[in-house]
């Protein structure tokens, strides 16, 4: 009896979630009953990423098909089509090829999809004695309704970038006072009115290119700007607290917002990644810092907002209107900040207006519906709420980007709206954790809040 080798029965939105699910069992076989193949016929059409998953998934079926000569009944063995890189299981892909018994046995109504999938699994535990079979979903309900027909039911956990949140990367490290004597400076120098430090490795310490660095309570602030086998070289951030070196009118309000700005502002980073509740200035600063670098120092052309609509990738609907107009209701959290950043110093309504029109007619929104194919260059890019967007979603946006273009993605992965998406499987986590190690690229979580205090109150008490 082989019950080490486990047999896998795919839900439907396993396959929609991730296309190449059917690749990610190792050694163990994978099942595809009747029910799901026609939820992936009937889901074929359309743009959305959904639809596009599906379509992808076909085309591997396919491909297996006419690649594979043996009997279905013997299973398919898996094969990716050439020019995908990928490790591939050892196992076989089998299809429900027998008519499976009418009678549900207190399944429910089987015009349901779920309950012949379950229908299904029992059936193959009652034939297949010598196997251990599994039905694995995304759907809670679904395994909560197996777990009643005492059936195993596993959630998909390949797609997750972290086995638990608490291991994501914060961007910050806290350093006691003692910091200096551990790491004494074999070198110091002032470049562009910039102090600079290099110090060397301590076994066991791990350091990620501009990573921040929080220095005992004397409120010492820097960056790692390099980092390799011996050394590591710090520099110490600017004061964006202070009133003279404010951002488009924005001062930092704690350390965490300090180090944002100064991420936002190098122009050698061009991948940004900000975290943090609601409040915390996520928005206010990204923008600030856009705007000083597109109107003030025009580093880039324009400023890009976009972000992910709720459902994610769907149409926004046949309303009247430009896309910038179909997309204004999505971006209450651009207009609200607008306010604050068009705010002359005459304080005049005619002054304020032409400042707020000045504002818009360099920042563009732009729907994520229509980003494939896009190149953007010297443009500012902001993704919003891009904890609702999948790895496969990230990718295409990020790759949108051409020659002198920085992305920044703000995103709070508590408050996740997407079907199938947890905090371990968001786009946004999988970047956090992926982009860490490359010199161009930071991330910062910001902790507190600093809307009101009567916002503050609610967060930790309701």
């Amino acid at each position: 009896m082989n019950k080490t080798k486990r047999l896998y029965v795919l839900d439907t939105n396993v396959l929609m979630h991730d296309p190449t699910a059917l690749f990610r069992f190792e050694e163990h076989d994978i099942y595809l009953p009747m029910a799901v193949l026609e939820e992936l016929d009937a889901a074929k059409k359309g743009y959305s990423e959904v639809a596009r998953n599906v379509r992808q998934v076909s085309r591997f079926l396919s491909e297996m098909m006419q690649s594979s000569a043996v009997d279905l009944d013997e299973g398919l063995a898996l094969r990716l089509p050439e020019g995908i890189e990928l490790a591939v299981g050892t196992g076989r892909l089998y299809f429900q090829t027998k008519a499976m018994p009418e009678n549900s046995n207190g399944l429910g109504d089987l015009h349901f999809a779920d309950n012949r999938i379950l229908r299904t699994v029992r059936y193959l535990r009652e034939q297949r004695q010598d196997r251990e079979v599994v039905l694995v979903s995304k759907d809670i309900n679904l395994r909560l309704k197996a777990a009643i027909q005492q059936l195993p039911a596993e959630d998909y956990f390949n797609d997750r970038a972290l086995d638990d949140l608490s291991l994501l990367y914060s961007g910050m490290s806290l350093q006691s006072d003692d910091f200096w004597t551990r790491y004494p400076a074999e070198e110091s120098w002032t470049e562009h009115g910039r102090t600079w430090y290099r110090c060397p490795r301590v076994a066991g310490d791990e350091w990620y290119p501009n990573q921040c660095l929080a220095i005992g309570d004397g409120g010492t602030l820097a960056l790692v700007k390099e980092v390799d086998d011996q050394h590591v070289v710090f520099r110490l951030v600017d004061d964006h607290s202070a009133e003279h070196h404010s951002v488009w009118g924005i001062t930092a309000r704690n350390r965490e917002q300090n180090f944002a700005l100064n991420l936002l502002l190098d122009p050698e980073v061009d991948f940004v990644t900000l975290l943090g509740t609601a409040g915390t200035g996520k928005t206010l600063l990204t923008l600030a810092a856009g705007l000083a670098q597109t109107m003030d120092q025009p580093i880039y052309k324009e400023i890009i907002m976009t972000r992910a609509t709720v459902p994610v990738g769907e149409d926004i609907g046949f309303l009247p209107g430009t896309e910038e107009e179909k997309m204004t209701p999505w971006m209450g959290a651009l207009t609200d900040n607008l306010e604050v950043l068009a705010n002359p110093n005459d304080g005049s309504e005619w002054a304020r207006a032409a400042t707020n029109d000045l504002l818009t007619s360099r920042i563009k929104v732009r729907a994520l519906n229509f980003m494939r194919g896009r190149t953007f260059l010297n443009r500012y890019l902001i993704i919003d709420e891009a904890q609702n967007l999948t790895s496969k979603q990230m990718k295409t946006l990020i790759t949108r980007a051409g020659p002198g273009t920085k992305i920044v993605c703000l995103g709070n992965v508590e408050q996740i709206d997407t079907p199938y998406l947890t905090e371990t499987t968001s786009g946004l986590t999988f970047v956090v954790d992926r982009f860490k190690t490359w010199e161009h690229s930071a991330h910062i979580t910001l902790r507190r809040g600093e809307r009101s205090r009567l916002a503050d109150y609610a967060s930790v008490k309701l």
